[in-house]
């Protein structure tokens, strides 16, 4: 068995996982080794969406400007009414935001936030990427942690940090609380021009991000690529969840969900690439992401509905905090646990919070008439249902 010895071992390749590769590497740790399942490290997806708490981390690492550049900054983010079509409220992203939070609100493509990252720990001297490795198992003890690997190598390290995503194999060792819990929800996106998007839609242009909220279905649309390309995202309920996996969620269920839809909604569903779905998935919060020295980070920690946009902006959290913590006076060991103390009552909240958001966006009937005449009232100004997410200093 062919063994290396770095000082940190980082199971998985995404966001979260390069990103704790930098936090580490920018705190004092010499030797930070990343292993991806995957044949070569990338990203699957479209796009996703850096709210100020996410910039805040970006900048701290120096990949702000390189990640702005092709990102785009709605004016924006506004919520329509999936059947009637009309505007029901909308929270202004523009100078008044960034004075606020101090960070812009960006929305940019998936592939771009994870090259920048990847660039950044390529050229790190004391980051190491390999790809094509399946983590197996972690054993540790009083002073470090074995990888072992599927092709028999095995890395010895002092810590292990689980970044494997939601169906994190970490987590299953630390933890062991199966599969996490679907909601009969999917969701179909991509990427497609954005004058296709101003075609179907019948817009001037494109600079606001937009959700369109119907009974247990939306769809959003933002600029990435700034401003070439528009993200669109389908999600909707499938009243046959529980099925076979073939016969639920299907592209003739989401054409049939959005039906009843205004016509600028249903021709902009037409756009979407229906070659792949995503379920969606999350966990009730749960502690326990450390155990001696292994920990987890992101969605092996917490994932969560995609409802707030935080799964990626709370991993560059976890990242931020992680890496201050290493070098905790008292031990890693000691500082591990500071790192799940500092995140935890966070990211459980933004995973609750995520579900509920959710809820809201579904209903239909009599609560979704009272939920339009509340949002109706408010300023596009009103940035105190916000507060609590954007400003927060993690």
């Amino acid at each position: 068995m062919k063994s290396h010895k770095p000082d940190v071992v980082i199971v998985g390749g995404g966001i979260g996982g390069l990103a704790a590769a930098l936090q580490l590497a920018r705190h004092g740790i010499q030797n930070v080794t990343v292993l991806e399942r995957a044949e070569e490290f990338g990203e699957v997806g479209a796009g996703l969406q850096l709210a100020p708490n996410a910039s805040r981390v970006l900048d701290e690492l120096g990949l702000l400007d390189s990640v702005a550049r092709t990102a785009f900054c709605p004016s924006r983010l506004v919520l329509r009414d999936a059947i009637g079509g009309d505007e029901i409220t909308a929270l202004r992203t523009d100078d008044h935001f960034t004075a606020r939070y101090g960070y812009p609100y960006l929305v940019a493509h998936r592939v771009d936030l994870h090259r920048a990252l990847l660039d950044a720990c390529t050229e790190s001297e004391n980051i190491t990427l390999v790809a094509g490795v399946t983590v197996t198992h972690i054993k540790q003890n009083s002073t470090g942690v074995q990888v072992r690997c599927a092709d028999g190598t095995a890395y010895d390290g002092g810590v292990a940090i689980g970044a494997d995503g939601i169906n994190s194999a970490v987590r299953q060792q630390l933890i062991g609380d199966g599969v996490p819990k679907g909601a009969g929800y999917v969701a179909y996106r991509g990427t497609v021009p954005v004058d296709e998007v101003i075609e179907s839609t019948g817009a001037r242009e494109l600079t606001d991000m937009v959700i369109w909220i119907g009974p247990s279905m939306h769809l959003v649309q933002y600029p990435v690529r700034g401003g070439q390309l528009c993200n669109q995202v389908a999600v909707f309920r499938s009243d046959n969840y529980g099925g076979d996996a073939h016969e639920w969620g299907t592209p003739a269920e989401l054409e049939a969900r959005f039906e009843m839809a205004a016509a600028p909604v249903r021709r902009s569903v037409t756009l979407i690439d229906t070659s792949r779905r995503w379920e969606m998935f999350d966990r009730e919060p749960t502690a326990g992401w450390v155990d001696g020295r292994i920990a987890l980070l992101g969605d092996a920690a917490h994932p969560m509905f995609q409802y707030l946009a935080q799964g990626a902006c709370q991993a560059l959290e976890d990242a931020q905090i992680l890496g201050r913590s290493v070098g905790d006076p008292q031990g890693i060991e000691h500082g591990l646990k500071q790192y799940e103390e500092q995140r935890f009552a966070r990211a459980s909240t933004v995973q609750t919070r995520a579900r509920m958001f959710g809820e809201v966006l579904h209903t239909g009937g009599s609560m979704a008439a009272m939920r339009d005449y509340m949002l109706r009232r408010r300023s596009e100004l009103d940035y105190e249902p916000v507060d609590w997410l954007y400003l927060a200093n993690p």
